[in-house]
């Protein structure tokens, strides 16, 4: 990459002004300055150096530009020092002509990097409960997850997707209460009545039960000993947990096929049920857990954090005790240089406490855990109106939304049925994501439907409109008329722009793995087509003056779309050839 290009133009720069001996202690960052003016990268090593030399900045920003002239390659015109103490460098147009022809030859795996060669990332994302429907709560996990594991998959990690389903715990033991009394008593065909049930059915019966609890208090122990009995392996309690699992993951499977979502591995709480016995003695083993009130409890060290319960006082585990167990198993089975969860901030402290269990356990493990943490879905006025009550379903957010691309999309007449289908489907859905991935994902997202879906703002309609755009510019050229490669002659401003910002695009996707955040790519996507539009805008394309100018731009417009293509399939959001 270039920018190691300019790493070692540096080192070299300060070898031959004499300041070998601070390399050691010195950190060379490069910058992407905000004005063009200031060229194409900077780095403020001449103020850091001139602080540990005790000399004035703009004299060693001056003898190192000079140094670096005399050792810069092709791929830099002109290096220039700017007050306080910048060097700035500015690429040539050669090194942009290779660049874009690069796009050109690289095609969908423009971006790509060999990085993560060698490294497994686990990645958990998305984690719906069972039993309970797909709500907006657990749009953000899938698609910030799955965009997550396609970046590093982009970048060369082998990744490994899990779906953690919440299909372990008490809360089973009062739905089997409910189904039992609720559903199959009385039935003339129990095992048809339990598996015609739908996940709304079953979303009602547990809100039944606490209804029925805060009358009769006692219901919460008949659902502890139904629980236990699960636990122990009792057939009846298995059979309707399992047909709650196998109607929840139907229903789960139709939202990921409408969201474009595919994870690989889907694992439930209950698979790491037998392996919480070794865990637990692990725990014990080290004098990790302590007998509190007829629990036994974890305590930090320092009290660091807050002591957390890790078996009850009726011998039941909670689910730190299976998370830890799933660790083991990941460890095991991948040995991943790096797991990620993909969690609401609200478990921010869970996780804190999780990691430092396994430290206190002494693990000997090479792997980076991180929690990439995810805010909450606000509306703009009030509460979000569904068809099914209080509670927002994701589904309804997604129907809505593809039925307000289709009223967006309904007057263009040179479109199909099936046509204007397909495309407010790829619009809608897209909308919603890029809505949620635009924003960084630690803080709160604004639900509103005016900028989702505005054609000329920030949003996904907008990418998708210019991506298409291209391609409809792209149409009107014979085959033999299409660009291999180009020669930059005559290059102007705007024209210039857009190639010194798309050869940023490999940059970025590196940025985007290295900070876990997808509204990086957004954030140059939307850039690159306001630019790419004003340059539509000013500038004929196919009727340019010139076999050479109308060569460029084709160019230039073949591999805009390339790079919003592949940005948005790192985003998980398709993006239609026709708008």
């Amino acid at each position: 990459m270039i920018q190691e290009n300019i790493k070692k133009i540096i080192e070299n720069s300060i070898k031959k002004i004499g300041k070998r001996d601070f390399l050691s202690n010195l950190k060379i960052t490069i910058d992407i300055p905000k004005e063009s003016t200031h060229g194409d990268f900077s780095v403020n090593v001449a103020l850091v150096l001139a602080k540990m030399a005790k000399e004035d900045p703009m004299d060693i920003a001056n003898s190192l530009v000079e140094a670096a002239r005399e050792i810069k390659g092709i791929e830099i015109e002109r290096i220039e020092a700017l007050a306080p103490g910048f060097i700035n460098f500015f690429l040539s147009e050669k090194f942009l002509e290779q660049e874009i022809n690069l796009i050109l030859k690289k095609g969908s795996s423009y971006g790509s990097s060999q990085v993560g060669k060698g490294k497994t990332m686990v990645i958990d994302y998305s984690a719906p409960n069972i039993a309970k429907s797909f709500g907006i709560g657990h749009l953000r996990s899938t698609i910030i997850g799955q965009a997550i594991y396609n970046i590093y998959s982009f970048l060369g990690w082998n990744c490994v997707g899990v779906n953690h389903l919440g299909d372990w715990g008490t809360q089973f033991g009062k739905l089997i209460y409910q189904i039992k009394n609720q559903v199959l008593m009385g039935s003339s065909d129990p095992d048809k009545s339990l598996n015609d049930l739908t996940i709304s059915e079953l979303e009602s019966l547990y809100v039944g039960f606490h209804k029925e609890a805060e009358i009769s208090p006692k219901l919460e122990d008949r659902a502890r000993e139904e629980f236990k009995k699960l636990e122990s392996g009792d057939l009846e309690a298995t059979k309707i947990w399992k047909a709650c699992v196998d109607i929840s993951i139907r229903e789960f499977n139709r939202i990921y096929d409408l969201l474009g979502v595919k994870i690989e591995h889907s694992i439930g709480e209950s698979f790491y049920v037998e392996m919480t016995k070794e865990i637990v003695k692990e725990l014990k083993d080290k004098n990790i857990l302590k007998e509190s009130q007829g629990a036994l409890v974890v305590e930090f060290p320092n009290e660091e954090f807050p002591s957390l319960v890790a078996i009850k006082s009726d011998r039941t585990s909670t689910y730190i005790v299976r998370d830890l167990a799933t660790i083991r198993y990941r460890i095991d089975k991948w040995k991943p240089d790096l797991i990620a969860y993909e969690v609401g901030v609200d478990q921010s402290l869970h996780f804190k406490q999780l990691f430092k269990i396994v430290d206190m356990l002494g693990w000997e493990q090479k792997e980076t855990f991180v929690h990439i943490s995810h805010g909450l879905v606000r509306w703009p006025h009030g509460k979000f109106s569904t068809r099914r009550g209080d509670t927002v379903h994701l589904e309804d957010i997604l129907e809505e939304s593809i039925e307000r691309s289709l009223k967006i999309i309904e007057s263009v007449e040179d479109f199909s049925a099936e046509e204007k289908e397909e495309i407010s489907r790829f619009v809608g859905v897209g909308a919603v994501k890029y809505n949620d991935l635009s924003q960084h994902h630690s803080k709160d997202i604004l639900f509103d439907w005016e900028k989702i879906l505005n054609l000329k703002g920030n949003s996904g309609p907008y990418l998708q409109y210019t991506f298409a755009r291209c391609k409809g510019v792209l149409r009107k050229l014979e085959e033999e008329s299409l660009v291999k490669d180009i020669s930059l002659v005559d290059i102007n401003e705007d024209e210039k722009n857009i190639l010194r910002l798309i050869r940023l695009f490999p940059m970025i996707v590196e940025e985007a793995g290295k900070e876990f955040s997808p509204n990086i790519i957004c954030n140059f996507l939307f850039d690159l087509s306001q630019k790419y539009n004003l340059f539509y805008n000013r500038h004929p394309i196919i009727k340019a003056q010139g076999d050479e100018k109308k060569k460029l731009r084709i160019v230039i417009t073949t591999a805009v779309a390339q790079v919003i293509n592949n940005g948005l399939n790192l985003l998980g959001i398709e993006a239609p050839e026709k708008m």
